[in-house]
């Protein structure tokens, strides 16, 4: 018989070196951890259910450390499992009676878009939101896309988080480098950790671009930042019809042999068959649901059936338009009935104005616009429907924002059939060139923005637009918050004053889950927003704002609100101009503030500066001491030069890149850059013999296919061989092809074919030469008058041996388009970006802040 010696303190021996298992385990987290370690687990449950010990058995946590230390081991090991007891930690759910979350938002819709807010624009689905809940009346963002969404998901202030402006225009300083870090945890790490089901659908505009490629690191991707799942696009748009669309991490194609794919169909589609997977599993588990598409962000891309149902609907004019929303905001609600209209800007047409082509393209504009919005709302409608249909809306917190910021003025004065045109400071497109494109406007050969003057009227009542953060024009967003199993004042409307940092904070309070102190180790900076459940009861409807004071900046415009004021920078000059237009060089001191009283003055129609000099200087002094707590400095009020300012990249450095075989999927953050410089593209290529290859035909031609391909249909360059000869062609903007093709095709064996531009700089979007040579002959040499300054590709990917998007020249051939003979070695070289001394200048810090 085997005896089991028995200890002073009575316990088994192996049980002694599970209690010391245990404590080295407590004892490997950091010191904060196992202080909490030390005082038992039971001391951080909130409420435990099932038999502790048995697989069905939950708890929940205190929250305040994440993860939570390991549970100590509850059941006795002996030598055999016959003598031993079992078990199993028990599974962290969130607090019960937790409600799921939906938080919706759309892209580029100012006040007065959803039909929901006054627009004439049909937004049934937010309607829904509204009719079973609240609608907030002066609730904001930051006036561009990334700071909004880095606000919104962290509930800290955008430079507080990295995200002064947009991640393509990232710079080396705290404020502005694009980089969440593990000091600010998202709302998907904390519910996450909670026990939420956390997703991701839609736009991803909060990884640094730089960041995009298969190498990762991957902890500033949605996965790496809480969310379980992730299916959207990077970046800050994508075309719908071909998006640059990823599961997780991996890009994947699903337009492919779908006729009629369309994007925003498709996101709600994946989200609806996640929800039904997680309510399969674990249909008493919550989750949290981020659904963010990208209407109606450029390109206004819906279909064809949402374009036609707008169609004569703006035959009014933009002036007119702006008088509709604003009678309907009134008979809504959602402005006091003491509102002006601000007046019409003197540098934007007036309708009445406009020829008649004019009218007939800037109203096709607009109903391309209308079907987008309608179409993102209708497929948002069917994302709300399931969850419904799952018998879980009583339950759910939905939170449906239009717009990240203001409509977007980015289509300049005139519109433009081709967005990439406007990025690269092309900003006035001939309408007679335009209604060229009239009836495949919104279409896949298409990549379109509307005319400025209906972006204005988009944000009725307010001045200004997306872009300016200064003005309500480019802050205001219309957002309803339901949740019936809470809110009961159903189609209350509240007035509080709010900002995107709230959205994190109210999430929390309503499910019971505080801010944690510290994440995997990392002390956390406090949440900077306050919670709006306060608004929630219908006693609370004109409460005093929790929100007291709030700051806004970005690109230089600024503004500061505090206990009912505002006070505003006055934009030096218009967004719709891009950053083409002259700054103020000394951008604290150098812009005129404007003051504003909006508890009588909700517009911002009636600026008193004059007036009350005291109080704006009191307002502008606040600014400084908000700014300066909240990594705003220094100020920049540079746009496009900040797009080609150096950051961290595999590409960093570097001026030779070499390639073999078949790669595609590359970022253009990744890739060779050939802007504003000269470079050098040599391909050594290994043709098969004759009766070998198969073109494209089914004929037995020469080789042909793509060699190495930037960019698509609406700008880039390819080198590829076509039926054997080789050709390059550089697509500037879809305006104009510079084409270079050989006379000969190439016979079976090695060549070399070898494309060399030489720039003519300093300065940005210069001409140059380029020459083509095959087998160190010259094929031919052709000048060209300028090139691409600023944005070649934004959601077209670096191919090489193949073209998986769109192509650069319809024409010549279709995607995928796969180089047929052997590519042995692909090289580029590339010289030094040429700019003027002031270009140099204005990019200089940006430099200087990267490199340190």
């Amino acid at each position: 018989m085997t005896r089991t010696r028995q200890h002073d303190d009575g316990s088994k021996p192996e049980s002694r070196l599970l209690n010391r298992r245990n404590l080295l385990l407590c004892g490997a987290t950091l010191t904060a951890a196992y202080l909490i370690c030390a005082l038992g687990t039971t001391s951080l449950a909130q409420q435990t259910t099932g038999t502790p010990g048995s697989p069905g058995a939950t708890t929940t946590i205190d929250g305040k450390y994440l993860p939570p230390p390991p549970p100590k081991f509850g059941g006795d090991i002996n030598l055999q499992a016959s003598q031993s007891k079992p078990y199993w930690p028990a599974r962290v759910v969130p607090p019960q009676s937790a409600p799921n979350v939906l938080l919706i938002m759309t892209d580029d819709q100012g006040y007065g878009v959803s039909g929901t807010f006054g627009g004439v624009i049909p937004t049934p689905a937010m309607d829904r939101i509204a009719q079973m809940g609240l609608r907030y009346t002066q609730f904001h963002s930051t006036a561009l896309c990334s700071p909004t969404r880095a606000a919104l998901i962290t509930g800290r202030n955008h430079h507080s988080v990295g995200f002064g402006t947009i991640s393509e225009q990232a710079t080396g300083y705290p404020g502005y480098d694009s980089i969440i870090g593990p000091e600010s945890a998202t709302i998907g790490t904390i519910l996450k950790q909670n026990g939420y089901a956390t997703s991701w659908f839609g736009k991803n505009h909060n990884t640094p671009s730089y960041q995009y490629s298969s190498a990762g690191p991957f902890d500033q991707w949605p996965i790496g930042m809480g969310f379980d799942y992730f299916y959207g696009f990077m970046g800050g748009e994508t075309d719908q019809w071909t998006p640059y669309l990823f599961q997780n991490t991996t890009q994947v194609f699903p337009w492919v042999g779908k006729l009629g794919y369309n994007l925003t169909t498709d996101l709600a589609d994946e989200a609806i068959a996640h929800m039904r997977q997680l309510n399969a599993a674990a249909p008493d588990q919550p989750f949290f649901l981020y659904y963010v598409p990208g209407g109606t962000h450029s390109p206004h891309q819906p279909t064809k059936e949402w374009i036609d149902k707008f169609k004569g609907k703006f035959d009014m004019g933009w002036n007119a338009l702006r008088d509709q929303i604003f009678a309907n905001q009134k008979r809504l609600g959602v402005i006091p009935e003491n509102t002006q209209l601000t007046a019409w800007p003197d540098d934007l047409q007036k309708w009445e104005a406009l020829t008649a082509d004019e009218k007939k393209l800037f109203a096709r504009q607009a109903e391309v616009f209308a079907g987008y919005a309608a179409y993102t709302d209708h497929e948002i409608g069917r994302v709300i429907q399931e969850v419904q249909d799952e018998g879980k809306l009583d339950n759910t917190l939905i939170i449906y924002i239009s717009g990240d910021n203001g409509t977007s003025p980015e289509g300049t004065t005139r519109g433009t059939p081709n967005q990439y045109t406007a990025y690269n400071g092309i900003l006035d497109l001939p309408i007679a060139e335009q209604l060229k494109a009239y009836d495949a406007w919104g279409s896949a050969a298409t990549y379109p923005h509307m005319a400025v003057a209906w972006s204005w009227a988009f944000d009725t009542p307010f001045k200004w637009t997306k872009e300016v953060a200064s003005h309500f024009g480019g802050t205001r967003q219309g957002m309803a918050i339901c949740w019936p199993n809470r809110i009961k004042d159903a189609g209350g409307i509240r007035t509080q004053f709010h900002h995107m940092i709230d959205v994190v904070p109210t999430i929390l309070e309503a499910t019971g889950i505080p801010a944690p102190l510290m994440v995997n180790g990392i002390a956390q900076k406090p949440i900077e927003g306050v919670s709006m459940t306060y608004t929630f009861d219908k006693s609370s409807a004109n409460v005093p704002s929790a929100r007291t004071t709030q700051y806004f900046e970005m690109w230089g415009n600024r503004a500061i609100y505090h206990d009912g004021w505002i006070a505003a920078t006055t934009p030096p000059a218009p967004p719709w101009l891009l950053g083409t237009a002259k700054m103020p060089a000394d951008v604290v001191n150098g812009y005129t503030w404007e003051l504003y009283n909006i508890a009588e003055d909700y517009s911002e129609s009636n600026d008193i500066a004059a007036k009350m000099p005291d109080k704006l200087r009191e307002l502008q002094e606040l600014f400084m001491v908000e700014a300066a707590k909240y990594n705003v400095f220094p100020l920049d009020n540079s746009v496009l030069q900040r797009v080609i300012a150096p950051r961290p990249s595999a590409t960093a450095g570097r001026n030779t890149f070499t390639y073999s075989g078949e790669l595609s999927g590359l970022p253009e953050s990744d890739a060779p850059s050939i802007l504003n410089r000269s470079y050098t593209i040599t391909a050594e290529l290994d043709i098969p013999g004759a009766g070998t290859t198969v073109g494209r035909a089914g004929s037995q031609d020469s080789s042909e296919g793509m060699i190495v391909t930037l960019g698509g249909r609406f700008g880039g360059y390819g080198l590829y061989l076509l039926k054997g000869k080789p050709v390059f062609v550089y697509n500037f903007a879809d305006l104009e092809r510079f084409r270079w093709e050989g006379k000969d095709a190439l016979t079976p064996g090695k060549h070399t074919i070898v494309f060399d531009f030489k720039y003519d700089g300093p300065g940005f979007g210069k001409g140059g030469t380029g020459v083509l040579k095959v087998d160190d002959k010259e094929a031919v040499t052709s000048k060209v008058p300028h090139t691409l300054p600023f944005i070649m590709s934004i959601d077209e990917t670096f191919d090489v041996g193949v073209d998986t998007r769109t192509p650069v020249d319809d024409k010549d051939y279709q995607v995928p388009f796969r180089f047929t003979g052997k590519l042995d070695k692909l090289t580029f070289k590339v010289g030094p970006v040429q700019l003027t001394s002031e270009e140099h200048q204005v990019i200089r810090h940006a430099r200087a802040g990267a490199n340190n």
